[in-house]
């Protein structure tokens, strides 16, 4: 604050100075309010315009967290409004079960990735938004995306999530082998029956026909191949599924095709873990197996100057009714006990990852399929499938895939139970413990009494 001690002079001078000086300070004063004025105007806009901080946890990890990581930087460095900040939470499994953790609090995510088998529990957790809610206010338009995809994620009439990294499994196959056993390379076997027979000529000097690793997985998109239901009540999509429907036609016909390879030695088993099937596949011991379309790049660069590796559509039996494949992967949920700002935030974040050049740039260095359709449009794209001309069997099964309840895919509050009882009902039938009925049928029943717990909780 301005002060002055006045000098004892003659009263006239006195009072001059007295005179300016009170006009000064009174100018002073009216500069320092001024000043005052601005510097709250500033403050005040500052507060404003302080960006949005978005918490995104996620599950990708290695290379895929290097580019999710590289998403979020780029689209932070695009606008000022919103700061998004990437935790990776661990697995699947681990991130869900810390989300759950913390739904009683402040402390958990803006937006969660969530794999795709937990579509129902995160429904039912009553924790989301739904981002049909942002979709509506925005009049984004929906069209732009992969009806095939988006078509996993609506339930009740609402796209609840947004697709994030998606997938599907296809049959990769090592070319050489099958020039060596006399099979065409350029005519892979594409049903149940041509596998076999395959398998039958390419099984010789100590290497398999197949492999297909114990995955849950692989037994629900054999159901969606067969145009079949995996649950009741339109795959828990009319109404939430009360019976598992494992133990039906579909599944009895791939198990039992699964182990007769197995007992004829035309197929190795190798457990649970597609990381073994695919180090046996890289090592030449097996001609074929199955994988996820994420895993193509580098299944194709493992083998790259060993062999030439080729790929077909899952397989199915020669008389299945139309169907097609189920989508896997995760997707992208906004949570609800974080501020209208921070969803917003969230969804500018969603819009930006859909956009054809996020999406170009995730599916060149993930291998997981772009939702967008003018991503494919982007010169990346094309020049990746170029390079890699084996992703256009996936790209073909996925616009292939026929559009119903059997390829929306099933929803079920216990998937992930589910696939771990599917997992040890496999291993038993093709370890000889069971018949590939008897423990589709047990199976089935546990599977149906967890759905029953499970739905008891969620009235």
């Amino acid at each position: 604050m301005f002060s002055y001690k006045p000098s004892r002079r003659t009263s006239v001078t006195a009072m001059l100075l007295a005179s300016a000086l009170l006009m000064q300070a009174c100018g002073a004063n009216e500069t320092a309010q001024s000043s005052n004025k601005e510097t709250t105007g500033s403050s005040a806009k500052e507060n404003t315009a302080s960006p949005v901080k978005i918490t995104f946890w996620h599950s990708m990890s290695g290379e895929l967290g290097t580019v999710t990581d590289k998403l979020i930087s780029d689209f932070n460095a695009s606008q000022k409004d919103v700061q998004v900040e990437g935790i990776f939470q661990g697995t699947y499994d681990e991130s869900l079960n810390k989300m759950k953790a913390s739904m009683d609090s402040k402390s958990g995510p803006s937006l969660i990735q969530v794999y795709e088998i937990g579509s129902r529990y995160m429904i039912d957790s009553k924790a989301i938004t739904p981002v049909q809610k942002f979709i509506d206010a925005d009049k984004y338009d929906l069209s732009q995306l992969e009806e095939n995809i988006t078509q996993y994620y609506t339930i009740g009439g609402k796209l609840n999530s947004m697709p994030f990294n998606t997938s599907n499994p296809i049959l990769y196959y090592n070319k050489d082998m099958f020039k060596a056993a006399g099979l065409d390379p350029e005519k892979p076997p594409v049903t149940f029956d041509e596998i076999t027979k395959a398998a039958q000529a390419l099984s010789k000097d100590g290497k398999a026909g197949a492999s297909f690793a114990i995955y849950g997985w692989f037994m629900e998109q054999f159901f969606a191949k067969q145009g079949a239901e995996y649950v009741n009540n339109g795959n828990g999509r009319t109404a939430p599924a009360t019976e598992s429907y494992v133990n039906k036609e579909a599944g009895l016909k791939a198990l039992t095709w699964w182990k007769s390879m197995i007992d004829n030695k035309t197929a190795l088993n190798l457990g649970r873990k597609t990381d073994d099937t695919k180090k046996a596949f890289a090592a030449g011991q097996i001609a074929m197996m199955l994988d996820s379309t994420a895993s193509l790049k580098g299944i194709v660069s493992t083998a790259e100057g060993k062999f030439q590796v080729g790929t077909a559509p899952l397989p199915k039996p020669a008389d299945a009714a139309e169907g097609g494949v189920v989508v896997g992967g995760a997707s992208l949920y906004i949570t609800n006990n974080k501020s209208e700002a921070e969803q917003k935030g969230a969804w500018e974040f969603i819009k930006f990852l859909t956009s054809p050049q996020s999406q170009a740039y995730w599916h060149v260095n993930t291998g997981y399929f772009p939702i967008t359709k003018k991503a494919y449009d982007e010169q990346i794209v094309k020049d990746n499938l170029v390079k890699y001309p084996q992703f256009k069997t996936a790209v073909d099964q996925l616009h292939g895939s026929k559009a119903n309840t059997a390829t929306q895919g099933a929803v079920m509050g216990v998937f992930p139970e589910a696939r771990q009882i599917v997992e040890g009902a496999i291993e038993e039938a093709l370890n000889g413990k069971k018949t590939p009925q008897a423990a589709l049928d047990e199976a089935a029943k546990s599977i149906t009494e967890k759905i029953g717990k499970y739905n008891q909780t969620v009235k």
